[in-house]
């Protein structure tokens, strides 16, 4: 089996060029999006509070490995807002932190997904294309951080030749519901949780 890291390599082509003209968005939909914006406020503006540290969420891949797909053009007037996260089917996918697993939902774009909220249910996790879920997954259940939640795929309108883990994070409103929000850049949140040993399966 190849490691992560070379995996990463020859699945970035395939993983980046997804998201033609005219596909639907992978993410849930942004706050942004909907006033027709076609920018996003920073992940920390005045008075937000930072995100807190994440372990990566695919068994075998570094931080220092992932690349920064979140402001990268999905057709003419999106941005993906997410990070693909390249790796083998079946590689494990962990809970990036602690929180609550708030919805199982399987849908065309993002097949077989998971939604998770974090302790302070401000922010939600978006984990996406799973092949399959880890068994005993229940909506309501307590997540711990690097608890077993499914394993990378293709579902949805992923590439079947370039299994990854579409990771998304957002800034939930008010009424604090599942699909919607403010996308937010996990990658530096990511970088801080590896610098303080965050780590899950290794």
């Amino acid at each position: 089996m190849l490691q992560a890291s070379a995996w990463v390599t020859a699945t970035a082509a395939a993983v980046f060029g997804m998201g033609a003209a005219g596909a639907q968005p992978l993410s849930p939909a942004s706050a942004t999006a909907k006033s027709g914006a076609t920018s996003m406020p920073p992940a920390t503006a005045a008075g937000e509070t930072p995100l807190r540290p994440l372990a990566v969420p695919v068994q075998g891949v570094l931080a220092d490995q992932l690349q920064d797909t979140f402001h990268a053009a999905r057709g003419s007037i999106r941005r993906h807002e997410a990070l693909d996260i390249g790796a083998p089917r079946g590689r494990p996918v962990y809970a990036a932190d602690d929180g609550t697993l708030v919805k199982l939902f399987t849908s065309r774009p993002g097949g077989l997904t998971v939604y998770q909220f974090d302790p302070t249910r401000r922010v939600a996790y978006y984990y996406a294309h799973l092949d399959r879920y880890a068994g005993g997954l229940r909506e309501g259940q307590t997540l711990k951080r690097c608890d077993l939640i499914g394993y990378v795929g293709s579902t949805g309108n992923a590439a079947p030749d370039a299994p990854h883990l579409h990771f998304a994070v957002f800034r939930l409103g008010a009424l604090r519901q599942w699909w919607i929000g403010t996308a937010l850049d996990p990658l530096p949140a990511l970088r801080a949780g590896a610098a303080a040993g965050l780590a899950c399966g290794r």
